[in-house]
Protein backbone atom coordinates (compact mmCIF):
# COMPACT_ATOMS: atom_id res chain seq x y z
CA UNK A 1 0.00 0.00 0.00
CA UNK A 2 1.15 3.35 -0.99
CA UNK A 3 1.53 6.02 1.31
CA UNK A 4 -1.13 8.03 -0.15
CA UNK A 5 -3.36 5.25 -0.03
CA UNK A 6 -2.49 4.94 4.05
CA UNK A 7 -3.48 8.47 4.75
CA UNK A 8 -6.63 9.29 2.95
CA UNK A 9 -6.08 12.63 4.42
CA UNK A 10 -3.10 13.63 2.72
CA UNK A 11 -3.74 15.30 -0.86
CA UNK A 12 -3.18 13.16 -3.73
CA UNK A 13 -0.23 13.38 -5.54
CA UNK A 14 0.65 13.18 -9.38
CA UNK A 15 3.17 10.62 -10.20
CA UNK A 16 3.54 10.90 -13.53
CA UNK A 17 5.28 13.69 -15.39
CA UNK A 18 3.67 16.14 -18.45
CA UNK A 19 6.73 17.65 -20.75
CA UNK A 20 5.16 21.61 -22.30
CA UNK A 21 8.53 22.25 -23.48
CA UNK A 22 7.33 22.23 -27.08
CA UNK A 23 4.44 23.83 -29.14
CA UNK A 24 1.77 21.66 -29.57
CA UNK A 25 -1.50 21.93 -31.36
CA UNK A 26 -3.50 23.20 -28.34
CA UNK A 27 -1.20 26.53 -28.44
CA UNK A 28 -3.58 27.84 -31.15
CA UNK A 29 -6.15 27.42 -28.41
CA UNK A 30 -3.77 30.04 -25.96
CA UNK A 31 -5.49 32.80 -24.57
CA UNK A 32 -3.73 35.34 -26.28
CA UNK A 33 -1.41 38.01 -24.41
CA UNK A 34 -1.43 41.76 -26.46
CA UNK A 35 0.64 43.50 -24.10
CA UNK A 36 0.30 47.00 -24.45
CA UNK A 37 -3.39 46.56 -24.70
CA UNK A 38 -6.09 49.36 -23.07
CA UNK A 39 -8.05 47.24 -20.76
CA UNK A 40 -7.07 43.70 -19.15
CA UNK A 41 -9.71 42.04 -21.15
CA UNK A 42 -7.62 43.00 -24.22
CA UNK A 43 -5.07 42.40 -22.68
CA UNK A 44 -5.67 38.74 -21.45
CA UNK A 45 -5.25 37.26 -17.96
CA UNK A 46 -1.81 35.93 -16.94
CA UNK A 47 -1.70 32.31 -16.77
CA UNK A 48 1.10 30.55 -15.07
CA UNK A 49 -1.35 27.45 -14.80
CA UNK A 50 0.66 24.24 -12.83
CA UNK A 51 -3.15 22.44 -12.18
CA UNK A 52 -4.17 22.36 -16.26
CA UNK A 53 -0.54 22.67 -18.36
CA UNK A 54 -1.91 23.15 -21.84
CA UNK A 55 -3.75 26.37 -20.88
CA UNK A 56 -0.44 27.99 -19.90
CA UNK A 57 -0.09 31.24 -22.11
CA UNK A 58 3.71 32.47 -20.21
CA UNK A 59 6.71 30.71 -19.01
CA UNK A 60 7.29 30.02 -15.66
CA UNK A 61 4.91 30.49 -12.38
CA UNK A 62 3.37 32.33 -9.77
CA UNK A 63 5.71 33.78 -7.55
CA UNK A 64 8.34 32.12 -8.99
CA UNK A 65 10.89 32.96 -6.64
CA UNK A 66 9.20 30.78 -4.14
CA UNK A 67 8.36 27.92 -6.35
CA UNK A 68 11.30 25.78 -4.74
CA UNK A 69 9.45 26.38 -1.18
CA UNK A 70 6.12 25.73 -2.85
CA UNK A 71 7.56 22.26 -4.57
CA UNK A 72 8.92 21.22 -0.86
CA UNK A 73 5.20 21.75 0.52
CA UNK A 74 3.72 19.47 -2.26
CA UNK A 75 6.55 17.34 -1.62
CA UNK A 76 6.33 16.62 2.03
CA UNK A 77 2.41 16.68 1.74
CA UNK A 78 1.70 19.99 3.32
CA UNK A 79 -0.12 21.59 0.39
CA UNK A 80 -2.39 19.74 -1.97
CA UNK A 81 -1.04 20.81 -5.64
CA UNK A 82 -4.69 21.02 -6.79
CA UNK A 83 -5.30 23.73 -4.16
CA UNK A 84 -6.95 26.91 -6.12
CA UNK A 85 -6.88 30.42 -4.64
CA UNK A 86 -9.84 31.56 -2.80
CA UNK A 87 -9.54 35.18 -3.67
CA UNK A 88 -12.78 36.56 -1.38
CA UNK A 89 -11.94 40.22 -0.80
CA UNK A 90 -8.18 39.80 -1.83
CA UNK A 91 -8.98 43.24 -4.02
CA UNK A 92 -6.83 46.42 -3.46
CA UNK A 93 -8.12 48.82 -0.87
CA UNK A 94 -7.66 51.60 -3.22
CA UNK A 95 -7.30 51.05 -6.78
CA UNK A 96 -4.64 52.78 -8.43
CA UNK A 97 -4.83 54.11 -12.36
CA UNK A 98 -5.55 52.74 -14.76
CA UNK A 99 -3.13 55.52 -16.29
CA UNK A 100 -1.89 56.32 -19.85
CA UNK A 101 1.37 54.48 -19.44
CA UNK A 102 -0.26 51.02 -19.00
CA UNK A 103 -1.17 51.15 -22.57
CA UNK A 104 2.42 51.71 -23.81
CA UNK A 105 3.86 48.90 -24.48
CA UNK A 106 7.28 50.95 -24.74
CA UNK A 107 6.47 52.24 -20.75
CA UNK A 108 5.85 49.09 -18.97
CA UNK A 109 7.77 45.63 -19.49
CA UNK A 110 8.93 44.00 -16.36
CA UNK A 111 5.49 43.94 -14.67
CA UNK A 112 2.01 43.28 -15.49
CA UNK A 113 0.11 46.43 -14.67
CA UNK A 114 -3.08 45.06 -14.67
CA UNK A 115 -1.41 43.00 -11.90
CA UNK A 116 -4.24 43.80 -9.10
CA UNK A 117 -7.31 42.80 -11.51
CA UNK A 118 -6.85 39.15 -11.85
CA UNK A 119 -9.73 38.27 -9.47
CA UNK A 120 -11.96 40.55 -11.12
CA UNK A 121 -11.49 40.62 -14.51
CA UNK A 122 -11.46 37.29 -16.08
CA UNK A 123 -14.47 35.53 -14.99
CA UNK A 124 -14.76 33.43 -17.45
CA UNK A 125 -11.75 31.71 -16.56
CA UNK A 126 -12.90 30.59 -13.37
CA UNK A 127 -12.74 26.92 -13.67
CA UNK A 128 -10.44 24.48 -12.28
CA UNK A 129 -8.89 24.46 -15.56
CA UNK A 130 -7.31 27.74 -15.03
CA UNK A 131 -5.10 29.16 -12.45
CA UNK A 132 -4.84 32.72 -13.08
CA UNK A 133 -3.65 34.86 -9.50
CA UNK A 134 -2.95 38.44 -9.12
CA UNK A 135 0.68 39.73 -9.33
CA UNK A 136 0.36 42.68 -7.43
CA UNK A 137 -1.89 43.18 -4.04
CA UNK A 138 -2.49 46.82 -2.69
CA UNK A 139 -3.05 46.61 1.36
CA UNK A 140 -2.51 49.54 4.39
CA UNK A 141 -0.11 49.66 6.56
CA UNK A 142 1.58 51.24 9.64
CA UNK A 143 4.99 51.36 9.74
CA UNK A 144 7.61 52.31 13.16
CA UNK A 145 10.85 52.55 12.96
CA UNK A 146 13.00 54.20 15.74
CA UNK A 147 14.51 57.11 13.45
CA UNK A 148 11.39 58.95 12.93
CA UNK A 149 10.72 59.04 16.81
CA UNK A 150 13.90 60.81 16.81
CA UNK A 151 13.20 63.23 13.77
CA UNK A 152 10.19 64.05 15.90
CA UNK A 153 11.98 64.78 18.64
CA UNK A 154 14.57 66.73 16.91
CA UNK A 155 11.86 68.91 15.34
CA UNK A 156 12.82 67.59 11.73
CA UNK A 157 9.18 65.78 11.61
CA UNK A 158 5.94 66.91 13.46
CA UNK A 159 3.10 64.53 14.44
CA UNK A 160 -0.18 65.39 12.29
CA UNK A 161 -2.29 62.22 13.75
CA UNK A 162 -3.43 61.15 10.51
CA UNK A 163 0.19 60.06 8.49
CA UNK A 164 2.46 60.22 11.04
CA UNK A 165 0.74 59.07 14.68
CA UNK A 166 2.13 60.46 18.59
CA UNK A 167 4.14 56.75 18.74
CA UNK A 168 6.37 57.69 15.54
CA UNK A 169 3.94 55.15 13.10
CA UNK A 170 3.43 56.02 10.15
CA UNK A 171 0.55 55.10 7.74
CA UNK A 172 1.26 54.03 4.46
CA UNK A 173 -0.45 52.86 1.69
CA UNK A 174 1.53 49.57 0.39
CA UNK A 175 1.66 47.47 -2.65
CA UNK A 176 3.63 43.98 -3.34
CA UNK A 177 4.77 43.32 -7.03
CA UNK A 178 5.88 40.45 -8.52
CA UNK A 179 7.87 40.93 -12.00
CA UNK A 180 6.32 40.02 -14.82
CA UNK A 181 8.38 40.34 -18.09
CA UNK A 182 7.13 40.80 -21.48
CA UNK A 183 10.07 39.48 -23.63
CA UNK A 184 10.12 41.57 -26.71
CA UNK A 185 9.86 44.70 -25.02
CA UNK A 186 12.73 43.59 -22.04
CA UNK A 187 14.86 43.00 -25.19
CA UNK A 188 13.98 46.41 -26.83
CA UNK A 189 14.74 48.06 -23.54
CA UNK A 190 18.31 46.46 -22.88
CA UNK A 191 18.57 47.10 -27.20
CA UNK A 192 19.83 43.10 -27.38
CA UNK A 193 17.69 40.51 -30.10
CA UNK A 194 15.23 38.98 -28.39
CA UNK A 195 16.42 35.20 -29.79
CA UNK A 196 19.82 35.80 -27.80
CA UNK A 197 18.28 37.13 -24.58
CA UNK A 198 15.87 33.87 -24.84
CA UNK A 199 19.39 31.82 -25.74
CA UNK A 200 21.06 33.28 -22.14
CA UNK A 201 18.20 33.35 -19.80
CA UNK A 202 17.98 29.38 -20.58
CA UNK A 203 21.70 28.98 -20.13
CA UNK A 204 22.37 31.22 -17.40
CA UNK A 205 19.54 29.54 -15.12
CA UNK A 206 20.87 25.71 -15.52
CA UNK A 207 18.40 25.23 -18.46
CA UNK A 208 15.42 25.67 -15.91
CA UNK A 209 12.90 26.88 -18.87
CA UNK A 210 13.38 25.56 -21.72
CA UNK A 211 10.58 27.27 -23.07
CA UNK A 212 12.45 30.43 -23.40
CA UNK A 213 13.90 28.75 -26.56
CA UNK A 214 11.33 26.45 -27.75
CA UNK A 215 8.26 28.37 -27.38
CA UNK A 216 8.74 31.38 -29.42
CA UNK A 217 4.55 31.32 -29.14
CA UNK A 218 4.75 32.27 -25.61
CA UNK A 219 6.14 35.96 -25.04
CA UNK A 220 5.48 36.50 -21.04
CA UNK A 221 8.06 35.34 -18.57
CA UNK A 222 7.79 35.04 -15.26
CA UNK A 223 11.20 34.76 -13.48
CA UNK A 224 12.06 33.30 -10.68
CA UNK A 225 13.96 36.72 -8.96
CA UNK A 226 12.43 39.04 -5.92
CA UNK A 227 9.84 41.46 -6.72
CA UNK A 228 9.45 45.17 -5.83
CA UNK A 229 7.58 46.96 -2.77
CA UNK A 230 5.74 50.73 -3.11
CA UNK A 231 5.14 52.72 -0.15
CA UNK A 232 2.90 55.79 -0.25
CA UNK A 233 3.03 57.98 2.07
CA UNK A 234 0.01 60.26 1.78
CA UNK A 235 -3.37 60.36 -0.61
CA UNK A 236 -2.29 58.38 -3.45
CA UNK A 237 -4.38 60.26 -5.45
CA UNK A 238 -1.97 63.11 -5.00
CA UNK A 239 0.82 61.33 -7.60
CA UNK A 240 -0.87 62.02 -10.79
CA UNK A 241 -1.71 65.72 -9.02
CA UNK A 242 0.30 68.26 -11.73
CA UNK A 243 -0.05 71.19 -8.78
CA UNK A 244 0.60 69.11 -5.59
CA UNK A 245 4.22 67.98 -4.83
CA UNK A 246 6.03 64.73 -5.10
CA UNK A 247 9.33 62.88 -3.64
CA UNK A 248 10.40 59.35 -4.76
CA UNK A 249 13.13 57.46 -3.36
CA UNK A 250 13.95 54.49 -4.71
CA UNK A 251 16.27 52.04 -2.43
CA UNK A 252 18.00 48.65 -3.82
CA UNK A 253 17.47 45.72 -0.65
CA UNK A 254 20.49 45.81 1.73
CA UNK A 255 19.76 43.80 4.23
CA UNK A 256 22.71 44.51 6.22
CA UNK A 257 22.39 47.90 6.45
CA UNK A 258 18.34 48.52 6.29
CA UNK A 259 17.55 45.68 8.63
CA UNK A 260 20.40 45.14 10.88
CA UNK A 261 22.26 48.51 10.93
CA UNK A 262 25.48 47.92 9.08
CA UNK A 263 27.50 50.67 8.73
CA UNK A 264 29.89 49.72 6.25
CA UNK A 265 27.58 51.47 3.86
CA UNK A 266 24.65 54.19 3.21
CA UNK A 267 21.40 52.45 2.79
CA UNK A 268 19.83 52.34 6.01
CA UNK A 269 20.47 56.16 6.71
CA UNK A 270 19.55 57.15 2.97
CA UNK A 271 16.36 55.21 3.30
CA UNK A 272 15.29 56.86 6.22
CA UNK A 273 16.18 60.01 4.68
CA UNK A 274 13.71 59.26 2.27
CA UNK A 275 11.22 58.72 4.36
CA UNK A 276 11.78 61.66 6.32
CA UNK A 277 10.99 63.55 2.81
CA UNK A 278 8.31 61.96 1.68
CA UNK A 279 6.53 62.80 5.02
CA UNK A 280 7.39 66.07 4.68
CA UNK A 281 5.93 66.01 0.94
CA UNK A 282 2.93 64.56 1.75
CA UNK A 283 2.18 66.80 4.59
CA UNK A 284 2.50 69.57 2.73
CA UNK A 285 -0.25 68.04 0.57
CA UNK A 286 1.32 65.92 -1.30
CA UNK A 287 2.57 62.63 -2.05
CA UNK A 288 5.79 60.09 -1.60
CA UNK A 289 6.88 57.21 -2.85
CA UNK A 290 9.58 54.58 -1.60
CA UNK A 291 9.88 51.76 -4.37
CA UNK A 292 11.74 48.99 -2.39
CA UNK A 293 13.56 46.19 -4.69
CA UNK A 294 14.96 43.55 -3.90
CA UNK A 295 18.31 43.31 -5.70
CA UNK A 296 20.75 42.39 -3.09
CA UNK A 297 24.14 44.04 -3.02
CA UNK A 298 23.33 45.19 -6.61
CA UNK A 299 21.68 42.29 -7.88
CA UNK A 300 25.17 40.50 -7.44
CA UNK A 301 23.74 39.08 -4.03
CA UNK A 302 24.99 38.72 -0.72
CA UNK A 303 27.00 35.84 -1.03
CA UNK A 304 29.41 37.97 -3.26
CA UNK A 305 28.13 41.04 -1.47
CA UNK A 306 30.20 39.60 1.77
CA UNK A 307 32.74 38.01 -0.22
CA UNK A 308 34.13 41.84 -1.65
CA UNK A 309 33.65 42.96 1.77
CA UNK A 310 36.66 40.56 2.73
CA UNK A 311 38.47 41.32 0.00
CA UNK A 312 38.16 45.43 0.44
CA UNK A 313 39.24 45.09 3.95
CA UNK A 314 42.27 42.66 3.38
CA UNK A 315 43.76 44.26 0.36
CA UNK A 316 47.35 46.53 -0.09
CA UNK A 317 46.43 49.43 1.61
CA UNK A 318 43.20 48.64 3.30
CA UNK A 319 40.10 49.63 2.64
CA UNK A 320 40.03 52.68 0.34
CA UNK A 321 37.76 55.06 -1.90
CA UNK A 322 39.62 54.11 -5.22
CA UNK A 323 39.51 50.47 -4.70
CA UNK A 324 35.78 50.19 -4.06
CA UNK A 325 34.56 49.12 -7.44
CA UNK A 326 37.23 47.40 -8.65
CA UNK A 327 37.26 45.05 -5.34
CA UNK A 328 33.49 44.05 -6.44
CA UNK A 329 34.67 43.35 -10.09
CA UNK A 330 37.06 41.25 -9.25
CA UNK A 331 35.20 38.97 -7.31
CA UNK A 332 31.68 39.23 -9.49
CA UNK A 333 33.42 40.53 -12.97
CA UNK A 334 31.09 43.47 -13.13
CA UNK A 335 30.31 46.78 -10.90
CA UNK A 336 26.57 46.13 -10.83
CA UNK A 337 23.89 43.84 -12.46
CA UNK A 338 20.26 45.90 -11.04
CA UNK A 339 19.44 46.80 -14.92
CA UNK A 340 17.88 50.40 -13.60
CA UNK A 341 16.70 51.00 -17.34
CA UNK A 342 13.91 48.31 -15.80
CA UNK A 343 13.49 50.51 -13.12
CA UNK A 344 11.35 53.23 -14.14
CA UNK A 345 8.04 50.52 -14.54
CA UNK A 346 7.02 50.80 -11.45
CA UNK A 347 6.69 54.46 -11.18
CA UNK A 348 4.94 54.41 -14.65
CA UNK A 349 2.25 51.93 -13.16
CA UNK A 350 2.00 54.37 -10.32
CA UNK A 351 1.42 57.14 -13.21
CA UNK A 352 4.27 58.93 -12.21
CA UNK A 353 5.14 61.84 -14.74
CA UNK A 354 6.83 64.24 -12.66
CA UNK A 355 9.65 64.20 -9.31
CA UNK A 356 10.18 67.06 -7.83
CA UNK A 357 12.61 65.47 -5.01
CA UNK A 358 14.21 62.55 -6.14
CA UNK A 359 15.93 61.58 -3.09
CA UNK A 360 19.16 59.29 -4.80
CA UNK A 361 22.55 60.33 -6.10
CA UNK A 362 22.57 57.50 -7.99
CA UNK A 363 23.64 58.34 -12.00
CA UNK A 364 22.14 55.35 -13.28
CA UNK A 365 18.45 55.59 -11.56
CA UNK A 366 18.39 59.53 -12.52
CA UNK A 367 19.28 58.49 -16.43
CA UNK A 368 16.71 55.59 -16.39
CA UNK A 369 14.34 57.88 -14.98
CA UNK A 370 14.71 60.60 -16.82
CA UNK A 371 15.26 58.56 -20.10
CA UNK A 372 12.03 57.01 -19.46
CA UNK A 373 10.35 60.13 -19.82
CA UNK A 374 9.98 61.04 -16.26
CA UNK A 375 10.67 64.76 -15.38
CA UNK A 376 13.12 65.25 -12.51
CA UNK A 377 12.56 69.11 -10.55
CA UNK A 378 15.61 68.04 -7.83
CA UNK A 379 17.83 65.92 -6.50
CA UNK A 380 18.70 65.64 -2.61
CA UNK A 381 21.73 64.10 -1.82
CA UNK A 382 22.12 62.24 1.88
CA UNK A 383 22.78 64.79 4.11
CA UNK A 384 26.83 64.23 4.81
CA UNK A 385 25.95 63.97 8.74
CA UNK A 386 23.80 60.98 8.30
CA UNK A 387 26.63 58.89 6.45
CA UNK A 388 28.60 56.73 9.12
CA UNK A 389 32.67 56.57 9.48
CA UNK A 390 33.13 53.43 7.40
CA UNK A 391 30.84 54.61 5.08
CA UNK A 392 32.62 57.50 3.54
CA UNK A 393 34.47 54.87 1.10
CA UNK A 394 31.36 54.11 -0.47
CA UNK A 395 29.80 57.57 -0.66
CA UNK A 396 33.84 59.17 -1.81
CA UNK A 397 34.04 56.83 -4.48
CA UNK A 398 30.08 56.96 -6.07
CA UNK A 399 30.56 60.50 -5.84
CA UNK A 400 34.06 59.91 -7.77
CA UNK A 401 32.09 57.78 -10.51
CA UNK A 402 29.78 60.03 -11.30
CA UNK A 403 26.85 60.15 -8.90
CA UNK A 404 25.19 63.43 -7.56
CA UNK A 405 26.86 65.47 -5.12
CA UNK A 406 26.32 69.84 -4.59
CA UNK A 407 30.29 69.91 -3.58
CA UNK A 408 31.58 67.68 -6.71
CA UNK A 409 33.75 64.17 -5.08
CA UNK A 410 37.67 63.99 -4.31
CA UNK A 411 39.80 62.83 -7.14
CA UNK A 412 43.25 60.95 -7.51
CA UNK A 413 45.61 60.79 -4.31
CA UNK A 414 42.64 62.32 -2.15
CA UNK A 415 40.08 59.61 -2.93
CA UNK A 416 43.12 57.17 -2.15
CA UNK A 417 43.18 58.51 1.19
CA UNK A 418 39.82 57.77 2.38
CA UNK A 419 39.98 54.64 3.93
CA UNK A 420 37.44 52.18 5.82
CA UNK A 421 38.43 50.80 9.39
CA UNK A 422 39.66 47.02 9.81
CA UNK A 423 36.70 44.61 10.81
Amino acid sequence: MTEDRANPLKPAKPKHIILNSHQTRDSANLVPIQWGAANPQQRGPIIGSLRSLKYRNVIGTHAGSYGVYRALAVASGVLDPTHKADLTDTSPVVQLGPHPSWSDPDKIVSLDPFGTLAGQSFGEYDTDKYDILPTIAITKAHINIPELRDEIAQGRLHVDGKLLKPDGSLVVTKAAIDPVWYLPGLAKRLNIDEWELRRVLFQQTGNMFPELVTRPDLHVFLPPIGGTTVYIIGDPAAITNPDLPLAVRVHDECNGSDVFGSDICTCRPYLVHGIEVCVQTAQEGGAGIIVYCRKEGRALGEVTKFLVYNARKRQEGGDRADAYFLRTECVAGVQDMRFQELMSDVLHWLGVTRIDRLVSMSNMKYDAITNSGIQVVERIAIPPELVPADAQVEIEAKKAAGYYSENGGLMGEELGQVKGRDY
